[in-house]
């Protein structure tokens, strides 16, 4: 059947093998997506929730670059939520609610339309390599495939254990088999492989909650969308989501099942996601508390199967029901199913280069949990850049890597190669010390044009993000060439509680005021009226906003980032006291005096060791 040598092959279509299938086929290469189940391509295994903190900034710079996971966001999503809009917008992340069937049916619909991708359904039991070299790989009915490149996103199936209470099998995920093989092989080839384990809640039928006791979560009143693009188009419909809490009673009944926990009789062994903790978990670290929210969320439009996000258990489903039922709304739930923790192997990616490329096997590239994160959107990000990277190497193009000042995604793979993971890693806003450079509203402007050179962005694209920057650019200069006199700018700022000018002023230096926004200045005639003139979009008036009234802010942390990229080289004096700087975090200075780096380079890729806790050390070292 496979005559062919694929220029890529791509083993597992969750989310990352499917942003790395769909970006090696779109620039060229021949490509084979193998799964070993095809009617789960990029199944939401977990939440049915695409973006968040950190992580919509992730979904904005995939869209950017030309992946699929922004497009589907939108077409498949129920509720649309710009979170953190009443902080600055270094910290607006978008997220979706999403309908679980259709997100993966339009992935899978997207993937056929692709040209140079092919299908096909078995499980990959090992690699084909030859002189240090991957050349294919080998199926469990012994079919070999061969191929340039290979790029593994095996999730969470390699050895895959479920636990429910004091039961476990096999399976990489709710009712499919794990996968077998490769762990071995690669660990015979010299790899380090680990254990990790996650989890998930039980899902319910929503036709026997009572939402009226509940508190309802809407979505935003004017909800936008993750793609640049306009073949994609806002919700006029959303699903509410709600909210529910745990109580002192669900604790007690949940502890009485925890000598049957697998997490607390020792079954499980491996680490799980430290942000995102079972809800025994939770009761049992944060025993002051004695209540917990629990975000109830609905599977899709017309499904009445429930997630009960914040319920993430491996207690036995005996237990997890009678604590459930004893949860306000929860009194009559009907299961569709408990919920589980898996152990799966991983392999840490110390091993790997920037390009996601395994430095012991040429050819060979690693995504998404296999490499030890957690999450879609993580888990989306390396598959596209695996998928760049395979079809680069094979056509003998130089690489593509992305740098921490450049987007999230150059932060996590950065994280992951430099520090490691003992945890399941998860993106949060925190581990970038350039975030107000690194924001959801402007992914286009910093990676489209990237995109496009690599052949993934369209021309449209690349159009839509010049008009976006040069219209945003002009109203700036507008901004700071036009005056506005005192009758007319002194009602505005009064009404802010903000101090009346005496004479002229340039609206940019007015707009600059902390309490005055875009709403503001539009009631200057001049402004609404250049708004008009130009047929500016909110996409444009908001860039233009953030411009003007974070410009100090955005030029202190380029400059930041080029006096870092200088200070590659700087030296640590030997037997430097990290105990003297309080205002570091413990955990980094008990990292930092175990190991004791020679320049500060090294000690920014310490685990645990964050952005923040260099820059105290830089300060402190009077750089």
């Amino acid at each position: 059947m496979f005559n062919e040598v694929y220029d890529v092959i791509v083993v597992g279509a969750g989310h990352a093998g499917s942003e790395a299938a769909a970006a090696a086929a779109n620039m060229g290469s021949k490509t084979l997506l193998v799964t070993m189940n095809l009617q789960n391509i990029a199944q939401m295994s977990c939440n049915p929730a695409m973006g968040g903190i950190a992580k919509g900034q992730i979904v904005r710079e995939i869209d950017a670059l030309g992946g699929y996971s922004g497009i589907v966001s939108d077409t498949s999503a129920i509720q649309f939520k710009m979170l953190n809009k009443s902080k600055g917008p270094a910290m607006w992340s978008p997220r979706v609610q999403s309908d679980r069937m259709r997100f993966a049916e339009d992935w899978r619909l997207l993937l056929e339309r692709t040209p140079n991708l092919d299908f096909y359904q078995e499980m990959v039991s090992g690699l084909i390599i030859e002189k240090g070299k991957v050349t294919g790989v080998k199926t469990s009915l012994g079919v070999e495939i061969k191929a340039k490149s290979v790029v593994l996103t095996n999730g969470t199936f390699l050895n895959g254990l479920i636990h429910i209470g004091d039961k476990n099998f096999g399976g990489g995920r709710a009712g499919e088999k794990a996968a077998t093989g490769i762990t071995e092989q690669l660990v015979s080839l010299g790899f380090d492989s680990g254990r990790m384990k996650t989890g998930t809640p039980p899902r319910v039928d929503g036709r026997s909650l009572d939402f009226s006791k509940m508190v309802e979560q809407p979505g935003d009143d004017n909800p936008e969308k993750f793609s640049y693009l306009d073949i994609t188009k806002p919700l006029k419909e959303q699903r509410s989501c709600y909210m529910t809490y745990t109580s002192s009673e669900v604790h007690d009944l949940l502890r009485e099942g925890f000598d049957r926990s697998p997490m607390f009789n020792g079954r499980i062994k491996s680490l799980g996601p430290r942000y995102c903790p079972s809800i025994e978990d939770k009761i049992n670290r944060f025993a002051d508390k004695d209540r917990h929210q629990l975000f109830i969320e609905p599977e899709g439009w017309n499904t009445c199967e429930v997630y009960v996000n914040g319920f993430s258990t491996s207690l036995p489903e005996d237990v997890q029901f009678k604590a459930l039922r004893s949860v306000i709304g929860f009194e009559n739930v009907k299961f569709f199913r408990p919920g589980y923790a898996i152990e799966y192997d991983y392999f840490p990616p110390t091993q790997l280069k920037h390009t996601l490329e395994t430095k012991l096997v040429e050819g060979l590239y690693f995504a998404g949990q296999i490499n030890g994160t957690t999450g879609y959107e993580e888990a989306a990000s390396q598959g596209l850049m695996a998928g760049i990277n395979a079809s680069l190497k094979v056509n003998k193009k130089d690489p593509f890597t992305l740098k921490r000042d450049e987007a999230y995604i150059g932060v996590l793979i950065d994280d992951l190669i430099t520090k490691g993971t003992e945890e399941p890693y998860r993106m949060f806003t925190s581990r970038a010390e350039y975030r107000t450079l690194l924001r959801q509203d402007n992914a286009d402007l910093r990676l489209t044009p990237k995109g496009f050179e690599l052949g993934l962005a369209s021309e449209e694209r690349l159009k839509r993000m010049e008009q976006k920057h040069n219209d945003a650019e002009k109203f700036v200069e507008f901004f700071t060439k036009t005056s506005v006199k005192p009758e007319e700018a002194n009602p505005v700022l009064e009404a802010k509680g903000s101090s009346p000018v005496k004479q002229s002023d340039k609206m940019f230096k007015i707009f600059s005021r902390p309490k005055i926004t875009i709403d503001d200045v539009r009631k200057f005639k001049a402004v609404e009226q250049y708004i008009q003139d130009n047929n500016l979009d909110n996409e444009v008036i908001e860039q233009t906003e953030i411009q003007v009234k974070y410009s100090g802010y955005i030029a202190k942390e380029k400059n930041n980032a080029d006096k870092l990229s200088r200070l590659e080289y700087v030296k640590i004096p030997e037997n430097f006291d990290y105990s003297q700087i309080k205002s570091m975090s413990f955990e980094a200075r008990e990292k930092l005096k175990k190991i004791q780096p020679t320049t500060v380079s090294q000690a920014s890729r310490i685990s645990g060791v964050s952005p923040n806790d260099i820059s105290v050390l830089l300060v402190y070292m009077g750089r």
